[in-house]
Formats: structure tokens, sequence, C-alpha cells
């Protein structure tokens, strides 16, 4: 019997499948169809969820799809996960103070929890997983 993969979503994954105009869009839902078709364990934490939202508010200027994606990352559909003080311990890992602009604390929280629950994978287009020995979703066959 086969394990079913666990994969945690980074805030790029989310905006991607949820911004049609985002570069990332196509591949996001195909990832996204991907995922479902395995039977894939999708989970979602808390930061990446609230980092995906500001991004959507800010720079996407839509209160309205930020409020839409804070009621849905609420409801039952969503598997979301907590952050607590060891996970932000286990991220200090991951991030350092030279670490690049572009890895943010956010991002070093998303492979604490991916080391956290042993993820098959993350969903994202952010090669700093990959220098982090994390596989990306998007490798997932």
């Amino acid at each position: 019997m086969n394990k079913q993969p666990v994969i945690i979503v980074d805030a790029d994954g989310i905006i991607a499948q949820n911004d049609s105009k985002d570069p990332h869009h196509g591949k996001a839902q195909e990832i996204a169809r991907n995922l479902v078709d395995m039977g894939a364990q999708v989970l979602y934490p808390v930061t990446a969820i609230a980092e995906a939202n500001a991004h959507t508010q800010r720079v996407l200027n839509s209160t309205a799809s930020a409020y839409g994606t804070a009621v849905f990352f609420s409801s039952q559909e969503a598997e979301v996960v907590g952050v607590n003080k060891q996970t932000l311990t286990s991220a200090l890992n991951y991030f350092s103070p030279t670490t690049s602009k572009k890895n943010t604390l956010f991002d070093c929280i998303v492979a604490a929890v991916a080391e956290e629950y042993k993820a098959d994978a993350i969903f994202s287009f952010d090669k700093f997983y990959k220098t982090k020995g994390f596989k990306l979703a998007s490798e997932l066959k």
C-alpha cells in the first residue's frame, strides 16, 4: 500500500493558485490537480496563509480576495497547521543573519513545518527549498 504523500504549501503556492495573473498560475493549477489525483495530504502553515493574505491585500490590492482566502482557510476543507515556539526555534536552522532578503523567516517556518511533518515535498516555486534539501511539489510524479 502506497503512503499518502504529505505536502506543505508555501505562500507563493497559495498566491499562484488564486491569482490568474500570476506567472505560475497555470503550473500551480496543474500541480494542485496532480496532488488531488495522488491523494496527497496538503497542509497549510497558518503563517503561509497570513503571508499570502497580506500579499493579496497589499500587492494585488484586493481586500475582498484576501477576505475570501481567509474565510476559505478557516473552513473545514483546508488542513491548516499551527506554528508554535518549537516551530520557530526549528526555523532558525534555516535562517541566519546572512540569509538572502528573498528568503524570509516565513520561508524558514515552512521548511521547519516540512521537517516536522516529514513532508514529501513543498508546494512552492521558490528554489530556496531545494537548496535546503527539500523536494518541490512540481517534481512529484
